[in-house]
């Protein structure tokens, strides 16, 4: 959603609304001014969403957001705010409908001002409570999944790449570790996470995951799923790629496997 504040009678006292209807977009208020009030609405009548994260750009100014809830404003991203890269608000909310009131910051002058973040609404099921990185431990759970869990993750995840670990970074000021993953073959991925070189035809990209997950690079081939938040891929299940084939050469034998994988 892309909106201009300049485009509003300067005498108007009236609060623009607008209404946005995906569980995860994005919105770009130029030149903010007065109010403005978003309610987040997905079309979805059986959706039961209970936790909504921000993620303000990192040139976020001009503008303050507040969540309402029980009829009052609470305080969710200032205006400062808004240049810490990484930084993920997060809320719980209690009915699929989420009103959102930004409120323009006072300017003397008409300079640039852009007041833009991301937003994602999330269910129970993919959600452990109010915190980002509470969020992404469900993503990444620091223990070797199941079989259950790896059979689901393939049908499920946001991205399902075979390849090898290049190197392992850690930021130890927001607890995230970061892996360079060389992706053999990429099987699904939901937007552009893992890039192709045009030089080599090999793909490439970067996998998050929590910092007290200690990973460590290691040899051979993995097949990596996971999910992808804000534009960002959330490591899931991470098992080496023989094991893999172990596990679901033997559900489908049984008739058990989710959904079919395509091993070729």
């Amino acid at each position: 959603c892309l909106g201009s504040g300049l485009s509003w009678e300067p005498r108007s006292r009236a609060v623009e609304q607008v209404h946005l209807r995906c569980t995860e977009g994005s919105l770009e208020w130029m030149y903010p001014a007065r109010a403005l009030r978003v309610v987040l609405e997905p079309n979805l009548s059986s959706a039961q969403h209970t936790t909504v994260c921000i993620k303000p750009a990192s040139d976020f100014q001009g503008a303050s957001i507040y969540m309402e809830r029980a009829g009052q404003l609470h305080l969710v991203v200032s205006e400062g705010g808004g240049a810490r890269p990484h930084h993920v608000s997060c809320f719980s909310a209690h009915a699929p409908r989420v009103g959102l009131f930004l409120q323009a910051s006072p300017q003397r002058d008409i300079g640039r001002r852009s007041a833009s973040f991301q937003y994602e609404l999330l269910s129970t099921q993919s959600a452990a409570g109010p915190d980002f990185r509470k969020m992404a431990l469900v993503e990444a759970m620091c223990r070797p999944c199941d079989n259950v869990e790896l059979l689901m993750a393939i049908c499920s995840s946001d991205f399902v790449v075979r390849g090898s670990i290049r190197a392992v970074s850690h930021d130890t000021a927001h607890h995230v570790s970061q892996v360079d993953v060389s992706a053999h073959r990429v099987y699904r991925q939901k937007s552009k996470v893992f890039q192709q070189d045009d030089a080599s035809g090999g793909w490439r990209g970067l996998i998050r995951t929590l910092l007290q997950c200690q990973v460590k690079k290691g040899g051979g081939d993995f097949l990596f799923t996971g999910n992808e938040h804000f534009g960002e891929a959330w490591l899931g299940c991470a098992p080496r790629f023989k094991d893999f084939l172990v596990v679901y050469q033997a559900a489908r034998e049984r008739g058990a496997n989710p959904c079919e994988f395509q091993l070729n």
